[in-house]
């Protein structure tokens, strides 16, 4: 049955030869300076305009770095090496200077952002510093598609680097600009999603790449690939996985808390003919409380003291109101 589901996703008459392959995804072999030229072209320009796009809080800029990003390539290059038990160091090297050029460009850009800006407050920035599981599976399911599409000559040349690149070149900028305005916690959330979409995109590609048999005739058969191989990269996965799931959990409470907020913040403003709360949010570890009312809000430490035992304590809680104003209204449970 398997073999049968690997036939007809991968049936032999698509696949892509060996030497195919290795011409497509290895940087050591062809046509080495045009390869190098391309590949070291395109990823600037690419970091430039996802910069741009991070700094704009553009997504479509965002997009487009995405499209022409080539940092895709020799990540699948270490995946086909490692199943042809081949040495794979101009492609990991490839990966490693590459993410460095891009984290540089992140950097630079930093120095555009306004002194006291929160980056929090940029979405392009806020979605790439809180990773979870679910950006793990998707990464997964990116790297099986990408790999797929690499390995059948009937499937457009640009899927894979479109699929692949969404995952790759925005985190690493974003980790620049974060790492540039000395928010290191955020910078090293940035780095982890890059990180587990990597590990994903690799550990996909040897499983698609093993299926397709290029690791040679023993590569059609159970451990073509080193189990030492699959060792490290279970590791390596285990050692991302934690953070995802203790950000996932800790995500979930944070809606927990801020439904919990929202409710006895329109509780408090019951009694006001008029008075709605408009959004709950937290940012920055501050929970924000957002209203719409005529005239005063009613006293803030009744606030407090309704959040007291509903959220934990320590919380900065500020009710920002339609007209603009500002109110500090304290620490919960204090």
């Amino acid at each position: 049955m398997l073999s049968g589901l690997i036939g007809s996703v991968l049936p032999a008459e698509k696949l892509r030869s060996q030497r195919e392959m290795a011409e497509e995804l290895d940087p050591s072999s062809g046509d080495r300076s045009g390869k190098r030229s391309a590949f070291w072209t395109m990823l600037v320009l690419s970091a430039v305009i996802a910069a741009a796009g991070v700094f704009t809080d553009s997504t479509a800029t965002v997009i487009g770095a995405m499209i022409i990003a080539p940092l895709s390539t020799p990540i699948m290059g270490i995946a086909l090496g490692v199943v042809r038990r081949r040495r794979t160091g101009a492609a990991a090297r490839a990966v490693v200077s590459g993410c460095l050029v891009v984290i540089g460009v992140g950097v630079l850009f930093s120095a555009l952002v306004p002194g006291g800006y929160d980056l929090l407050s940029n979405s392009q920035v806020a979605g790439r510093t809180s990773p979870g599981v679910m950006d793990l599976v998707a990464a997964v399911a990116t790297g099986l598609a990408g790999a797929v599409a690499l390995s059948r000559r009937d499937v457009a040349a640009v899927l894979p680097g479109v699929a692949i690149a969404i995952s790759l070149v925005p985190p690493l900028v974003v980790a620049g600009v974060c790492l540039g305005r000395f928010a290191g916690w955020l910078a090293l959330g940035a780095l982890v999603l890059f990180l587990s979409n990597l590990l994903a995109l690799v550990f996909a590609g040897m499983v698609v790449f093993a299926a397709a048999g290029y690791g040679g005739r023993a590569g059609r058969e159970e451990g073509a690939v080193p189990r030492r191989t699959y060792t490290v990269l279970g590791v390596l996965f285990a050692a991302v996985f934690v953070p995802l799931a203790a950000n996932t959990a800790f995500t979930l409470m944070i809606g927990v808390w801020t439904d919990r907020a929202e409710e006895q913040a329109e509780q408090w403003l019951a009694g006001r003919e008029g008075a709605s709360v408009t959004r709950v949010y937290t940012a920055s570890k501050t929970m924000h409380i957002e209203v719409r009312v005529p005239g005063e809000p009613p006293p803030v430490e009744e606030l407090i003291a309704r959040l007291d035992g509903r959220v934990p304590d320590g919380v900065p809680v500020v009710v920002e109101t339609a007209r603009g104003e500002r109110i500090d209204a304290g620490r919960t449970g204090g």
